[in-house]
């Protein structure tokens, strides 16, 4: 059966609620499992890079400063923008239609839709990098009124080409489910990587050039490696070869489209702030504000580390017909990604100046941006995976509606805002549309797929928050005039954990939920030594 595109045939099949009890529940569980095991690496791997990063992140901010870190921050837009044309919706398309072609053995299709896309990936980042290279100057100066911006964007454009393979790759990845390898090419061997070129680097002096000099080397390094797994993951028949190649499937180009078009709106939701911004005020508020948005984006990792495998998984199960395990999918694990936030979230919103000054007395002041950033992805993680649902279900057009009009709200509101309140209007306004948009998807969810998040343990998560969110509130007040306020933040987030595990054990967790904590134990355990002499 193929997965629709189109909104004609998104309604369930007669016999998807019609699966006997036990056959549903041994369904359930067996893609609850896969999904917790490769979670769980990627959750692993995403903290990692994370802990690694925040630790680099407090040595580049004192070393570049408030302004180089706004001039790279107004660079990563342009390459962002240039890539979003590059890539033209592949990614997306490569995880969604890698694992539909897998799945039901189509292989010739299946290397069809490679040898293409790798082709037009390639070449068409190719050609762009080398405009971004000899045109990203003159936008610099006319655009952002930062010419010292221009000196580096050769740089800039060779991260345009590198970053499009890697983006490509892991989606890639991600279709043939093993996010497992994925995580130990980005998070085990980039990101250390990354982290000893750019200490070495800035150590020396290079300053802003040594900074994306190492990018530009761990993204040849990682890329590479993703190429060479890609590679061995794809079945013999469907590898390149110089036979003809079968016609495109028009849902494919049909759904790459799509894909492109909510890329473009996602870059325009995600990137206005920083682009009104640098053209309002100037490149150091840029540099303070985006440190500040950067680390409240750290905040859904959970979210993000389910998103990596699920993506494949729903267009598995809405191609089979399955909603039913979809649907207690979607509950199970909403009411898990909440309940993994919501410590890391108080904990980022009650010690947010604290946060802030770790990076230098220059950026404490965007701690209301930080606060801010928070309850946005709060509400993000509280809704669950809506948008790969309607993605991953052929509801693309629903999904495209909310983000068009999200875009448009973004820019109005960024422009109402910035000149008067600065970078706290951007951070309102980037909160203020991540909240509306996850909440519409949500209502989309349940018109298009007829399925919900929320059941009775969801809700008994609100006893855990309370008491965690008035314990964190008394820490802060006892802890207020300590020195090394690193140490009181690291004592509260364990402690956070702790409390709100013990709470939630005794309120909301049920025999599914305790066979995901098993599951994630197990692999927290061994997986990873065991994945590290696979890979």
């Amino acid at each position: 059966m193929k997965v629709p595109c189109s909104e004609t045939d998104t309604s369930p099949p007669p016999n998807s609620t019609g699966m006997a009890p036990d056959v549903l529940r041994l369904e359930f569980r067996r893609n609850l499992g896969h999904i917790s095991r490769q979670s769980a690496v990627f959750f692993v791997g995403t903290l990692f890079t994370m802990a690694a990063g925040y630790l680099v992140k407090i040595y580049v901010a004192r070393v570049l400063g408030a302004e180089q870190l706004g001039l790279y921050a107004l660079g990563m837009t342009l390459v962002s923008l240039t890539q979003l044309v590059g890539v033209s919706g592949l990614p997306a398309t490569a995880a969604r239609y890698v694992a539909v072609y897998n799945r039901t053995g189509r292989m010739d299709e299946l290397r069809g839709f490679l040898t293409r896309s790798v082709g037009t990936v390639t070449s068409l980042n190719l050609v762009l990098s080398i405009g971004l290279a000899f045109g990203g100057s003159w936008i610099a100066r006319t655009f952002y009124h930062a010419p010292n911006l221009g000196q580096y964007m050769p740089l800039f454009a060779a991260l345009v080409f590198l970053g499009s393979l890697n983006i490509f790759y892991c989606q890639i990845l991600g279709g043939f489910k093993d996010v497992a390898k994925r995580t130990v090419i980005t998070s085990f061997i980039g990101s250390p990587l990354v982290i000893a070129v750019t200490v070495l680097l800035l150590a020396l002096g290079t300053g802003m050039w040594g900074y994306l000099a190492a990018q530009i080397v761990t993204s040849l390094v990682v890329v590479v490696l993703l190429v060479v797994v890609a590679s061995k993951l794809t079945p013999a028949a469907a590898r390149f070869s110089f036979s003809a190649l079968p016609p495109l499937d028009p849902e494919v180009r049909s759904f790459a489209a799509a894909a492109f078009g909510m890329a473009a709106l996602d870059f325009l939701v995600s990137q206005a702030d920083k682009i009104l911004l640098g053209l309002y005020l100037n490149p150091r508020v840029v540099g303070i504000y985006v440190l500040a948005s950067t680390l409240s984006a750290f905040i859904p990792i959970v979210l993000q580390s389910v998103n990596q495998i699920l993506a494949p998984v729903i267009a598995d199960l809405h191609a089979q017909g399955r909603q039913d395990v979809l649907q207690k999918l979607f509950q199970t694990l909403t009411k898990w990604i909440l309940g993994s936030t919501a410590p890391l979230a108080f904990v980022v919103i009650i010690f947010a100046p604290k946060l802030m000054r770790i990076f230098g007395a220059d950026f404490e002041v965007g701690w209301p941006v930080l606060v801010i950033g928070a309850i946005g992805q709060l509400v993000n993680c509280g809704v669950g995976s809506v948008g790969n649902l309607l993605l991953m279900s052929g509801n693309q057009r629903r999904l495209i509606k909310v983000q068009f009009a999200m875009a448009i709200v973004s820019v109005v509101v960024n422009i109402s805002l910035i000149p008067i309140l600065g970078m706290v209007g951007a951070a309102l306004a980037a909160a203020c549309v991540n909240v509306v948009s996850n909440l519409w998807n949500l209502s989309e969810v349940r018109k298009s797929l007829r399925i919900s998040p929320y059941n009775r343990g969801y809700f008994a998560l609100l006893i855990p928050t309370a008491v965690l969110a008035v314990v964190l509130a008394a820490l802060r007040m006892v802890t207020g005039s300590m020195a090394h306020q690193w140490a009181v933040i690291l004592f509260a987030l364990l402690l956070s954990y702790s409390l709100f595990g013990r709470l939630a054990i005794t309120y909301a967790l049920d025999s599914d939920d305790r066979m995901i904590a098993r599951s994630a134990w197990s692999q927290l355990r061994g997986g990873l030594r065991k994945l590290g002499v696979e890979a």
